[in-house]
């Protein structure tokens, strides 16, 4: 059996089948795993106030940017690899998503306004159309494992990127490569997980934490301060 890696899994909203939750912009819930010297650790998180504008910058991916940011500051040869996903908006109006790499190369994820021939063959989440090839061109790259390689981010394992074929066997080989890893994947819905998303959930060791808008800076603290440890032993 493959040896765990040193993994924070932050879970967010879940995917509704009409409707893709914005990444940081609402109220959210997420979870967190931490594969901690071969022992896994999962963290459920939930905010649940109601107003979209205060809860500007408290979504998964700003979570895991400001810890990242953190880090970078105190160690700032740290070589990273890994993309986040963000909203593209027309407006006020969400139009899609793109996934962007760390080093800040960007290409759509998936949209509303793509009506090009080609794009109506893509997959479907709700009303966005998933521009896999796209996604594969810029996070496939990022998840190769190198010698170098001190942390990975991935945000996220959700179901428009695990539409990819070749997406989640990539996420697994960074999860058993032992280099620590910060990831993000979604909550279930009425009870309905993604597979490959399951799999990652019901790591061996499991253990749940809940965070509220009053304890969410304590959370993003004790990631913190896990993942440093992390990599002061890698």
């Amino acid at each position: 059996m493959a040896t765990p890696g040193k993994c924070f899994l932050v879970t967010g909203p879940p995917v509704s089948e009409n409707e893709i939750p914005t990444n940081e912009n609402t109220g959210t819930r997420f979870q967190c795993l931490v594969n901690l010297n071969r022992q896994a650790v999962f963290s459920y998180c939930c905010c649940l106030l109601p107003s979209c504008s205060f809860f500007q910058g408290v979504g998964k991916t700003t979570l895991v940017m400001r810890v990242l940011e953190r880090i970078r500051t105190t160690n700032p040869n740290l070589k990273v690899q890994g993309f986040y996903t963000r909203e593209v908006r027309q407006g006020t109006e969400r139009v899609g998503f793109e996934v962007v790499t760390l080093d800040g190369r960007k290409g759509p994820l998936a949209s509303t306004t793509n009506s090009s021939p080609e794009s109506l063959r893509w997959p479907n989440v709700g009303k966005y159309r998933v521009d896999v090839a796209s996604f594969e061109l810029l996070a496939l790259p990022e998840l190769q494992i190198k010698e170098d390689t001190d942390l990975f981010i991935i945000d996220e394992v959700g179901k428009m990127e695990l539409y990819s074929s070749s997406f989640f066997p990539a996420v697994l080989k960074v999860l058993e490569s032992n280099i620590p890893v910060l990831a993000t994947i979604p909550i279930p819905k009425f009870g309905r997980d993604i597979p490959g998303v399951a799999r990652l959930r019901n790591h061996p060791g499991a253990t749940i934490f809940t965070l509220n808008p009053s304890n969410r800076d304590t959370m993003k603290e004790q990631i913190y301060t896990k993942l440093v440890a992390l990599l002061h032993k890698h």
